[in-house]
Parts: C-alpha cells; structure tokens; sequence
C-alpha cells in the first residue's frame, strides 16, 4: 500500500510520487550532460533533490550512453576542517555508492592506492581519475549535500573537481552535479586561517545553477488523487484551495499535508470516509503543533544574520526591497523561506503561521490569559474587551518583553500575535500576511460560531491592522484606515479594529493609549493605540 512520504527519497511503489524525471526538466540536463557541463543543482531541504538524482542515475545506467553515480557526502561534515579525513570520507562515500549502486567494489582499492601514493590535497583527482579511464563509458559523478561540507574540507574538494576538469572525458568525470541547499555562489567558507573564500571562486568550472522548483498547483493535485486512485477515498474539493495556500507546492510539506490527512488522522483509516475541509483544518494545526523536523530546520535558519535581516523586515513590514541586500534575499529564497515574484513574501501560509509562533512560544505559554476571559454567551469573541486588554498587558510588560525576543524589529507586532494565539488556540485560528514596504501586518482573525460545525457553520471574522506610527499621527491613520478597509473588504469581514504602535521612547504611556471609532468610506473601524 502506497503511501505520503515525509522522510528520505520517494520509491517508486512505496510512496505517491511525481515522476522524478519530469521534475527535473529532462532535455536541459541530458544537454548539459553531453556538453560535459559542470553544474549545480540546488533546491531548499527535502524538496525532491535525492529522489531526482537517484532517478536521473538510474535512466543514464540504462540507456547505456554513460556511467553514473550518487553519492551523498554529508558524513564528511563530522570531521570539519580536518581536509585529510574529510576527503578519505568522501571518497569512501563514493566507493560504498558504488558498491550499492554499481556493484563495483574497485573503488575501494583505487582509494587505498591513491591515498598510499598522494596526499589529500591531490587524492580526490587520482580517485576520480582512474574511475574515468578504468570505465568504458564516459563517466557523471552526482555529488549530493555538498554543502554540509565544511571550511578547508570544502575548499579541497571544489578545488580537486576545478584541477580535474581539463583531463575529461577521459580521465575524469565528463559531468559533475554538486547539489545542495544554497548555489554554490553563497558559500561563504571560512578556512583555518580566518581567510573567507567564496564558492564561486573555489569552483569557477561552474556553468549553469539549475534550481529544483516546487510542485505546481496540478502536481500537487495529482499525488493527492493517486491516494483516490488507490484506496477510493475522495477528498473535498475545497480541500485543494487550501493545500495550495498553505504549501505553495513545497514537495514536504504537500505530502505532509497528505499523510496527516490520511493516516494520523485515525478515522480517516477507513477509506470509506470522505475526507472534508474539516478534517483538513485539524490536520493543518496538527502540523503545525507538531513541530516537524522540517519546520525546525525552518525555524532553526531564522537565528541567521542573513536570514534575520529579510525576515525581520517582512513582519515588520517597514523596508523596500532596494534596502534589503540582493544577495540575502536571494540566499533566504534559495533556503525557500521567501518567494520574490511577484512581490517578496513569506513562501506559504504554512510558514507565515510558523514562524511568528515559534518566536514568539515562550510567551504565548506563559501569558496570564484564557479565551474564556474573551467569548460571550453567543459564543463570540468580544474584541473590543480583548484589545483593551491588551492594551493595558502592552502598557505594563512591553518594555520587558520586548527585550526577550531575537525579532526586537518586530517586537510589538510579535507580543501582540503571541497575545491573541494564546487567546484563540484550539478555538480558532489566526492567518497572517506580512506587507514588505507597506509599513503593516495584517491579521484576520477566524472564530468558529457553533463548534459543531466549526468552520462549516458561521464563522466571526476580524481583520486586525497593525501598524508603526512613521512620521505623524495623521498620515499613519489615514494610511491605516484604508489598508485596513481594503482588508476587511477582501477577507469578507464585518469587524475591524486598527492598532497603531507609537515606538517614541520619550512619549508618555498616557499619550500612547487611546480608543477611538472611526469610519472609512461607510465602514466602521475601531482604532487603538499601543
């Protein structure tokens, strides 16, 4: 029985899985292949990266025209900057792919004998080359998470693969494939010596980056309907607007998306059951409660400077893109954490909700507040009681607070979103977008109105607008007012409530916290000072 994959390379058999192959654009790379190209493929971690190459080695081998081999050299970055023991790793990574996927134990002696007869700094090219010239085929060597490698281990073996390259074909791999997470342009390798050589210096034999892109919309459609295919269990057709904002088509988080909906979800094991946007919904909070490993992989980049200075500005909405470095944004892209076209963004819904909770988890679980606090007999949230609330939390602890957090750009935006999750967990739910320029944070807040229904039934909607006070108070609510109107209008919401942070340290708090209802074009919005 096939299955949603969430670890390691897809099988053919085992897993539902996009045909590899066509992923990866076929012709390009068979072309660069007979040109004798050496070049980098590199999508954000576990995207499909494993599986393409794994399937790209099998069609070569059996079309006969080459020799090709994965290996993945990642238990090299154990030893570091110890280049002796590092390029030993790799090629006894190499000679053990070999092994399994050739059948060739050979390799294994060439590396006794070349590493008898050379030093490291030259014992990958003898490797390599008396592969070349002992196969009867031209031979592509894929060399994957080449940069788990670290400093000195790192420069060695890009250097060895640039001093190769003039003996191909004929002693020496006709094509190399590095792959990665990032382009081999954003390794920034930091030798013993304190020296900082970039990658593209180290491995300027380079001539294309090819980047493995996400699922498209109908891609991720069809590995859910191979699940209906196989068992007859039908999904709500609803379903896959939603799985499309979420994911975007990142290959994990589709098939996670997946499995929670058909295997962890215990009644949804009976494959007579339809699976309904309701059952989506508790899947996706499921997700996101669990804290996956991909997640944490997600959340572990953002202590990054690099990643911290896009991400920062996107919730904070303040920056223009021509004030954000070029080649962080694109470094923060490469680890699919950001999209850039057509405007730049958190890459899913998925992340816009992960990333705020996480950073801000220490204070959701420690705030002194209930939603019981909140929710009327009718069992609605009553706002205006909320939000002053939190007006007087911000008034006593922001100071505090704020300190705590590594985000401290977006602090105010961050302590309110951590106030209202503690609020609406496991009641509802809160989606996010971030506007990069637009100086705001928009928030809509969803409150199921008959628990029995949840979302099926009515459903309380509240935009809430947040904004930084830039420049005068005037132009800010003018500007706010608007935004938020324009929000309320596209998210179909009847209440609406714009908060505006007055960051001036020398304002008095009295100054700061104030309530006011203002109109906007026939609609009512109450505005809030924090």
């Amino acid at each position: 029985m096939r299955y949603f994959n969430t670890a390691g390379p897809s099988v053919p058999g085992q897993h539902y899985m996009i045909d590899p192959l066509q992923r990866l654009d076929l012709p390009d790379v068979e072309a660069l292949l007979d040109q004798q190209r050496y070049f980098v493929l590199h999508a954000p971690r576990q995207t499909g990266k494993t599986s393409c190459l794994l399937a790209l080695m099998h069609h070569l081998n059996a079309q006969g025209r080459y020799q090709a081999l994965y290996a993945n050299i990642e238990a090299a970055q154990a030893v570091r900057s110890d280049v002796d023991r590092g390029i030993e790793t790799v090629m006894d990574s190499i000679a053990q792919s070999a092994q399994v996927y050739l059948r060739d134990t050979r390799f294994k002696t060439w590396k006794r004998e070349v590493l008898n007869e050379s030093s490291a700094a030259f014992a990958l090219v003898g490797f390599l080359s008396r592969w070349a010239q002992e196969s009867a085929k031209p031979v592509i060597l894929m060399l994957d998470e080449i940069d788990a490698l670290v400093g000195d281990t790192l420069i060695s073996v890009l250097r060895q693969l640039r001093a190769g390259y003039p003996q191909r074909p004929a002693a020496f791999p006709q094509s190399v494939i590095l792959c990665g997470v990032r382009d081999v342009r954003d390794y920034r390798i930091h030798t013993k010596d304190k020296e900082i050589i970039t990658g593209g210096s180290a491995f300027n034999i380079k001539t294309k980056s090819l980047r493995l892109g996400n699922f498209s919309r109908a891609e991720a459609e069809n590995l859910f309907q191979q699940h209906t295919t196989d068992t007859g269990q039908t999904f709500a057709p609803e379903i896959f607007d939603e799985l499309w904002e979420d994911t975007q088509g990142q290959p994990w988080l589709v098939n996670a998306m997946g499995y929670e909906l058909t295997w962890e979800d215990k009644t949804a094991r009976d494959r007579g059951i339809p699976i309904t946007l309701e059952h989506y919904s508790a899947a996706r909070e499921r997700l996101i409660q669990s804290r996956a490993t991909h997640l944490d992989q997600l959340i572990d980049k953002l202590r990054e400077p690099r990643v911290h200075r896009v991400v920062a500005e996107l919730m904070r909405g303040e920056a223009v893109e021509d004030q954000l470095p070029q080649e962080d944004m694109q470094y923060v892209e490469d680890l699919g954490l950001i999209a850039t076209r057509p405007q730049i963004r958190i890459a899913n819904r998925i992340y816009r909700e992960t990333i705020p909770r996480e950073l801000t988890w220490t204070v959701q679980v420690v705030l002194p507040y209930e939603q019981a606090w909140y929710v009327t007999p009718e069992h609605r949230l009553d706002m205006p009681k909320l939000l002053a609330a939190f007006q007087q939390f911000f008034r006593e602890h922001a100071d505090a607070w704020l300190e705590r957090f590594d985000y401290k750009e977006a602090g105010p935006q961050l302590l309110l979103q951590a106030f209202l999750q503690r609020v609406v967990n496991g009641g509802g739910r809160i989606n996010r977008e971030y506007g990069l320029g637009r100086r705001r944070t928009d928030l809509l807040l969803e409150w199921p109105l008959d628990q029995a229904q949840g979302y099926h039934g009515p459903v309380q909607r509240v935009v809430i607008e947040l904004k930084l006070l830039h420049k005068s108070m005037q132009q800010t609510l003018a500007d706010g007012l608007a935004q938020t109107a324009d929000y309320a209008d596209r998210c179909g919401a009847a209440e609406a409530h714009l908060i505006i942070f007055d960051r001036r340290p020398d304002a008095a708090w009295d100054e700061k916290i104030w309530q006011k209802t203002e109109s906007h074009e026939g609609r009512m919005i109450q505005v809030w000072g924090a």
